[in-house]
């Protein structure tokens, strides 16, 4: 006897539960699916607050000058070694940039220097 239907293809038994990685897809994809299927009118869930990229008011003056005097000086690497791959009137321009930001940080150094730290 031929079945009309062929029969229905092996489930797989583990639970999309079963790691933390497939918990933390799997919640992934709920936020997603809520976030671009959110019915009109009806609030989307709360987010959480990420630090990531984010100069909140819960910094310390010490940790941005310490993380502005970091950014600077990678600023400067990058103008200086970029400069020696353009032509000599490009680069006294960049050369000119690098040396603006050294400025910066330099002055930011002082700051740090000069700032008093708490006990």
């Amino acid at each position: 006897m031929i079945k009309p239907t062929p029969n229905p293809p092996e489930t797989d038994p583990t639970s999309p539960y079963e790691s933390l990685d497939s918990k933390k897809l799997n919640e992934a994809a709920d936020r997603a699916l809520d976030h671009y299927l959110c019915p009109p009118g009806s609030t989307p869930p709360p987010r959480k607050t990420r630090r990531m990229y984010a100069v909140t008011a819960d910094f310390k003056n010490e940790e941005l000058l310490a993380d502005a005097c970091g950014t600077l000086a990678s600023a400067r690497t990058i103008a200086n070694d970029f400069a020696h791959l353009v032509p000599a009137s490009q680069r006294r321009t960049l050369q000119g940039i690098a040396q603006l930001i050294m400025l910066g940080e330099l002055a930011v150094n002082r700051v740090l220097d000069n700032l008093e730290l708490p006990g």
